[in-house]
């Protein structure tokens, strides 16, 4: 195997993985982009514009409720799923009676479709059909039935609840090898030592599942940025925009109204927004485990 020590071996293995990668992710990118500057309905040929479909981004209303609802979703999911996939993670990874099954059952959201996890959780959450409503209606507490999606308020933490509920399995799957990953004689030195359980996961087990931590962050908020189908199903954006993320707003504009341009501008900015804030995070890290 003398060979792969030859840096053109090494360069000659990853050249078909760099080309995949830049066909299917760095072209459609910079192509975006690229449409990003231009006035373009999907047919013909694009006019060059300059900046005026991000002063235009920037002084539109809709771009701020979107961005709003997309912060909404972010914080919530972020906060919920990096904490309680990690709280669950630890509680699985004992030796519990029916711990299998309540893997098995903990994951089961994450492989239904997103459109399909929409459809349940109308059936759930819609203000006139969704159970929820239903029974309080049913044991007469009607003043805490809710438009909990589709209304002005209250259908980004909605959404977001939803998107924890698919997501939190796979997260916790993830934990759950990490923890796998830790020497059992360092934890069995520690009990010895006199650690307590919460002593354990803050001196040992955090700070050896930091890269498991820190993938688990990178997969949730590129994964906020990504909601369409659930809200698509749920709210459709409405009413009148207002449950719109930039994801579903970028696909309205594109698609809906034709304005090709103005919906990669939407996109670039998402893309932009996700980059700087993993970019934070990962900044933010680094300095704690330095």
């Amino acid at each position: 195997m003398h060979w792969l020590s030859k840096k053109r071996y090494k360069v000659g293995l990853m050249l078909p993985t760099l080309l995949v990668y830049s066909i299917f992710i760095i072209l459609p990118i910079a192509i975006a982009v690229y449409y990003s500057f231009t006035q373009y309905s999907g047919i013909g040929k694009p006019r060059f514009t300059g900046l005026k479909n991000y002063i235009r981004l920037f002084q539109d209303e809709l771009f701020w409720v979107s961005f709003k609802n997309t912060m909404i979703m972010f914080i919530l999911a972020f906060v919920l799923l990096l904490t309680l996939s990690f709280l669950i993670a630890l509680l699985l990874n004992n030796k519990l009676r029916a711990v299998d099954f309540s893997k098995a059952l903990i994951f089961s959201p994450a492989i239904i479709a997103p459109i399909i996890v929409g459809i349940i959780w109308v059936y759930i959450l819609d203000p006139n059909i969704g159970i929820i409503n239903n029974v309080l209606d049913a044991i007469g507490a009607d003043a805490f039935k809710q438009k909990w999606i589709g209304g002005e308020t209250l259908s980004p933490y909605s959404i977001a609840i939803i998107y924890f509920w698919q997501q939190l399995g796979y997260l916790v799957t993830i934990f759950i090898a990490g923890l796998k990953m830790i020497p059992g004689d360092i934890l069995e030195a520690v009990k010895i030592d006199g650690a307590n359980a919460i002593q354990e996961i803050r001196y040992v087990t955090i700070p050896m599942m930091r890269t498991t931590i820190s993938t688990v962050a990178v997969l949730i908020i590129t994964g906020v940025f990504k909601i369409f189908e659930i809200v698509q199903q749920t709210t459709g954006g409405g009413p009148n925009h207002l449950s719109e993320t930039l994801v579903t707003y970028s696909y309205s504009q594109t698609f809906s109204s034709g304005d090709y341009g103005y919906g990669m501008s939407l996109a670039t900015v998402t893309f932009l927004i996700s980059l700087i804030i993993t970019a934070i995070y990962s900044s933010l890290t680094k300095e704690k485990e330095g």
